[in-house]
């Protein structure tokens, strides 16, 4: 059993039926791509009180029919419509608003389901997060490919992030009975006036039955925390 906030449900589908409405017949110019969709979402769910539910009877009792559920609605396509805007008027410069989402819908059956993998880079004399630089996911010495065009690799790192990397691979189909698999990623940071580090992981996968397609916290693969020192500097003094 999961507790699952029912508003995600509720904006995800209000946020689906207008920006379809506006893919098949714009008149907002407003940006309809993947990213922008997901960016309105957030904005919205950061503004609604959420509603948690841990059944199915939760679920219906939530269906019921009532002036509450009409206002809800009504609230949720307000807050959409502001969110779009402001998403449409300051886009993210980091994503490709052309790309496809759906990488994971090529998949199908079986496969090896990756965990999202997460870390935090430190200047190794103040121990503060790197102001600015790269993290790059690598599999003998190529980018691995991310599960869709919302997750940067490179990742770039910038005051906001504090520090903070994240990536998600892209799951890799497999036969029924394959045996588990051993990866090998290099994680390299490449931090502008310090010295560029890697660090090795190794990860071993089973076969799933399906491929994963929801972001979960719980699936988090994460590395220690990183120390960069400035190009020239001796990592035991001054």
């Amino acid at each position: 059993m999961e507790i699952r906030n029912l508003m995600e449900y509720s904006v995800k589908a209000v946020v689906d039926e207008l920006f379809d409405n506006e893919t098949r017949e714009p008149h907002l110019g407003y940006c309809t791509c993947d990213q922008c969709r997901l960016d309105v979402e957030c904005y919205v769910l950061n503004r609604v009180k959420p509603e948690y539910i841990v059944s199915s009877r939760g679920l219906a009792y939530s269906e019921k029919e009532g002036l509450d559920k009409v206002q809800r609605r009504a609230d949720i396509i307000s807050l959409v419509k502001e969110g779009w805007g402001r998403v449409t008027h300051a886009p993210r410069t980091t994503s490709d608003h052309n790309a496809p989402h759906a990488v994971l819908e090529s998949i199908q059956g079986p496969a090896y389901n990756f965990p999202t993998i997460m870390g935090r880079a430190f200047d190794g004399r103040t121990f503060a997060p790197v102001p600015e630089g790269k993290v790059t996911l690598l599999e003998a010495g190529r980018e691995v490919v991310m599960v869709d065009s919302n997750w940067q690799n490179p990742f770039i790192l910038a005051g906001g992030t504090a520090g903070t990397y994240i990536f998600w691979p892209l799951p890799l189909a497999a036969p029924a009975q394959a045996e588990a698999r051993t990866w090998t990623f290099e994680i390299r940071v490449d931090v502008p006036g310090f010295d560029s580090i890697s660090h090795f992981i190794e990860l071993q996968l089973e076969v799933e039955a399906e491929v994963r397609s929801d972001f979960s916290l719980q699936r988090v693969h994460k590395i220690p925390d990183l120390y960069l020192f400035p190009v020239g500097t001796d990592e035991g003094g001054d």
